[in-house]
This record gives structure tokens, C-alpha cells and sequence, in this order.
């Protein structure tokens, strides 16, 4: 069994902003008051942690069924006129709330019954606009073009909208920066879909054709899908939106570790993961191709089967024991290709998403295939511990941490770094950590990040080749960095790993 390791899980807190100003109102006696009026960002959606960052195609966020009618093109274009004609004399903005101080209790009342009468107005004529505009994209026919998106040139999903005259929507599946994803049934087949939505925002629509581009390569190379890698299944341009359509899988790997209280997985279930990982990549270096956002978001489950284990609390000799989530199939896809960068085309300064982002990228000494190794190393000590290896958000400290978990530097990568970024060094080669601006809790959390030997125990001879072929992944030096086609030759791989929870 895994020993459980204790330190803090990755955070990911929504950003609310909250602005004010104070003036001063005649009230209905004519008293002149001071008004506090707050202008607040309204909470973000509920949405799956896996879809947010990456548009990945997970199943685990489910959003609550709609019940309002259907409504065809023709019906939403008439209610949106009928809105406009009216719009005259309803409310079609939310006003300023206002919080009056030493307000006697009678007058507050009166004020909140106000309030909410206001609101449930506005509420009512927001839901109006929203049904009528979103309903306006199936393909019924029409008297006119009524919009189908949103302020913000993401496609407005309803359920039984009809996309392309052939893909009923049935469920947001999740929402991020590029657009949204939507469960679908396909009325040619009869079989469910994953449709990618992309905003119809220009630089998103020629970021998705690139990714077009690209899964039609790996389709063409692999029809079988013997690697793993999500397939198109087809696209095409639906009212300004390009639309990628694909197999529907289950959840994210990332949302399976959060749902199942971050358990570490298996270590069966590890060597399986390890292999379809390094296969796909593996398929995706012959094709010149570099994935650059590998992590547990972009891993789909093909099936979301489980069984429910008790495990002892380590520690805790009368606490009663918790239940552990157990995987039926470690069948997983390769998704999110919308960053992957072909060798000898343009390569960005940055990329990767920080946690998974290796020590080139941040040094800015340039990136190809074995920053894609990297990822995979920090992706497998996160199955192993069931957390984010290295949690920061701030370059020093990352490689900082780094040099706790991988040991120091290499004197010649060091030497490089210090010719980019200098400003991370002193004394030639050595990191320049703490420097004196650095928080005490940013020196506590550098002190107490262990190194793989901790993190991966060499207890027996599972764990020995599992911490060696992580040790490799986990190079400083890209040049001396174990390749994915490599690590598939690696004696962990030839190990018979007996089922455990």
C-alpha cells in the first residue's frame, strides 16, 4: 500500500474583486444620508476544476437539468422582439446595491422589500434574454438572425439545441478560457459526443484550427488509436464557432484524485498509467510533435467505474477507518492538444502549466521534446502521493524546490541559467535563495519540501525502479533527461506489481 504523505493540497481559489464609492442621497423624508454603493463581481460558475484550465472533456461536472421549454430559432427571434419592444419600460441592468449606515430598522425593511422585488424583476427578464438568445442556435428556420452568444463570444448552451443539423446537445460538461464542451448525441449514430465549443473570438478560433490540424495528423497516423490520444471524431464552423467534436469519456484523473479525497492511486494502477502515458507521448515525439501541457486535467478516464475500499487511518490507532475509491479500468486519453507545438515551428517563451512546467522553460533556455518528460515525472509522484509535486507560484521559489526535491544544479545547466536570468543567481552558479524580499512562509515551504527519496521510499523493489525512472524523468539537464521511448524500456515496466488498495 502507498504510504500517505502529509502536506498541503494544491489550491485553486476563485478571484473575486469588490469595489465602492461613498455619496450622499435624499431619502424619502427628505434627511440626507451617506450611501456606501458596492459594485461586486458577481462568483464565478460552478464548474470542474479539469475543464476550467484546460477545456479537457470530462464528464464529472454535471450542472443542473433546465426545464423550460424548447424553443426554435423562429420562436427565440419573436421573444427577443417582443423583449425589445418592451425594453423601454423593464429594468435590463442590475442597479448598484446600496447598504445604508444607522438606517432605523422600519426603513430597512422597506428598502430590502424593494430590493428584492427589483431583482427577482431583473432576474426574470435576464432569464428571458438568456433562453431566447441561446435557443436562437438550432437550425430551425427564421424570420431574422437572433444571437447565439454571450457577451463574452462564448456559445450559450441549452439543452436540445440542434448544432450543425446533427448534434443535440444534452449537458455543459465544463467551461474554460478557449470556450466550452457540451455532452451531445450525434442523431446520424445515435452515439454520445464530446462537442468543443470555441469562443468566436478570433486568436481562440486560429489557436483551434492548429489543434484541428493536429488531431487530424494523429488520426491519420493512427486510426486504431493504439496510443491513446483523443480522436476527432469532426469539426466544422457552426455560427462563427469552430467545433471539434470527439469520443465522450469520463472524468479527469485530477478530478477522480479530488472526489476521492486525494488517496494516492494504486501502485499497480501507477505502472499501468506510467505506460499509456509514456506510449502516447512517445507516439506524439515520432510525430515531431510536443504535447507542452501535460498533466492530470488533460487524462481522461475512459470509464468513471469504481469500487469503494475501507483503509485504516495511518497514525490514528482508534480513529475508524476511511473509504478509498478503487478504479474498475485504468483505461485513460491524451487530451488537449490546443498547445501542442510541432518541433520546427514557432515555440513560445512559456509554456506548461506552472506545476508541471520544467526548470528550461523557467530559465528561459529554450524547450523541445524532454520538457514533455518532465511533466510526466512530476504527473507520476502525483499519482504516487495523491498531491501536486511542487506547489509555488513564483519562479525562484519553484527552482528553489526544485534543488530540495532533484538535488543542486548542474554547474553547467547553472551556468546557462545564469546567462538568461541572472537575476536568479549569485556567486556565478549558485541559486540566489532566500533572497531578502522572500516571505517567511515562502523559506518554510522551500525547508520542507522533501527529496524523491523521501517523497518515494526505496522499500522495496517496486518502489527502487519507480524512484529511479522518476530520478531520470526528473533531470535538471534536458541533455541528460531520460526520453519517453527510453522510459519505456526502463526494468520498473518489466515488474509484476500485485494488486494493492
Amino acid at each position: 500500500m502507498t504510504p500517505p504523505v502529509a502536506t498541503r493540497k494544491r489550491k485553486r481559489a476563485h478571484q473575486y474583486t469588490v469595489s465602492y464609492s461613498e455619496v450622499q442621497e435624499v431619502d424619502s423624508d427628505g434627511r440626507l444620508r451617506e450611501v456606501i454603493v458596492i459594485d461586486d463581481t458577481p462568483p464565478p460558475p460552478t464548474m470542474s476544476p479539469a475543464t476550467t484550465h484546460t477545456g479537457a472533456f470530462s464528464a464529472s461536472y454535471q450542472p443542473p437539468i433546465y426545464s423550460a421549454p424548447i424553443r426554435t430559432r423562429a420562436r427565440a427571434a419573436a421573444e427577443a422582439q417582443a423583449l425589445s419592444a418592451s425594453s423601454s419600460s423593464a429594468v435590463t441592468a442590475p442597479a448598484p446595491k446600496k447598504r445604508k449606515r444607522e438606517h432605523p430598522e422600519e426603513v430597512r425593511a422597506q428598502a430590502a422589500k424593494k430590493v428584492a422585488a427589483s431583482g427577482q424583476q431583473i432576474q426574470q427578464v435576464t432569464q428571458t434574454k438568456s433562453w431566447g438568445s441561446s435557443a436562437a442556435a438550432t437550425d430551425d428556420t427564421s424570420k431574422g438572425p437572433v444571437s447565439c452568444d454571450d457577451k463574452e463570444g462564448h456559445y450559450i448552451i441549452v439543452p436540445d439545441d440542434l448544432i450543425y443539423r446533427r448534434y443535440r446537445t444534452v449537458r455543459l460538461l465544463g467551461q474554460g478560457t478557449f470556450g466550452k464542451v457540451v455532452e451531445a448525441v450525434d442523431t446520424q449514430t445515435n452515439n454520445k459526443v464530446a462537442i468543443k465549443i470555441i469562443r468566436a473570438i478570433p486568436k481562440y478560433r486560429d489557436a483551434s484550427k492548429i489543434e484541428v490540424r493536429v488531431l487530424q495528423k494523429l488520426k491519420e497516423r493512427d486510426p486504431m488509436n493504439r496510443n491513446k490520444c483523443i480522436h476527432l471524431l469532426n469539426w466544422f464552423d457552426h455560427r462563427n464557432h469552430i467545433c471539434l467534436v470527439s469520443e465522450l469519456l469520463g472524468m479527469c484523473l485530477y478530478d477522480f484524485l479530488k472526489e476521492n479525497d486525494f488517496a494516492p492511486f494504486p501502485r499497480h494502477h501507477i505502472q499501468d498509467f506510467a505506460r499509456q502515458l509514456l506510449g502516447s507521448v512517445a507516439f506524439l515525439h515520432d510525430l515531431h510533435l510536443i504535447h507542452t501541457d501535460l498533466k492530470p486535467e488533460n487524462i481522461l478516464l475512459v470509464l468513471n467505474d469504481y469500487r469503494t475500499v475501507s483503509v485504516p487511518v495511518p497514525g490514528k490507532r482508534n480513529a475508524p477507518p476511511k473509504l478509498k475509491r478503487i478504479l474498475g479500468s485504468t483505461d485513460i486519453r491524451l487530451i488537449d492538444f490546443g498547445s501542442a507545438t510541432f518541433e520546427q515551428e514557432y515555440h513560445s517563451t512559456v509554456v506548461c502549466t506552472r506545476h508541471y512546467r520544467a526548470p528550461e522553460i523557467i530559465l528561459g533556455l529554450g524547450w523541445s521534446f524532454p520538457c514533455d518528460a518532465y511533466s510526466l515525472g512530476c504527473i507520476l509522484v502525483e499519482f504516487f502521493t495523491g498531491i501536486a509535486l511542487f506547489q509555488t507560484h513564483d519562479n525562484l521559489e519553484h527552482l528553489a524546490m526544485m534543488e530540495m526535491v532533484m538535488g543542486k544544479m548542474p554547474e553547467r545547466f547553472a551556468r546557462a541559467g545564469a546567462r538568461t536570468k541572472p537575476e536568479f543567481f549569485k556567486d556565478g552558479t549558485k541559486l540566489d535563495w532566500p533572497k531578502a524580499k522572500a516571505t517567511r512562509q515562502s523559506k518554510k515551504e522551500v525547508r520542507s519540501t522533501r527529496s524523491l527519496a523521501e517523497v518515494i521510499p526505496p522499500t522495496d523493489i517496486i518502489n527502487r525502479h519507480f524512484l529511479n525512472l522518476v530520478q531520470k524523468l526528473l533531470t535538471f539537464d534536458p541533455a541528460h533527461r531520460i526520453t519517453v521511448r527510453e522510459a519505456l524500456n526502463h526494468p520498473y515496466f518489466a515488474l509484476s506489481i500485485p494488486n494493492e488498495i
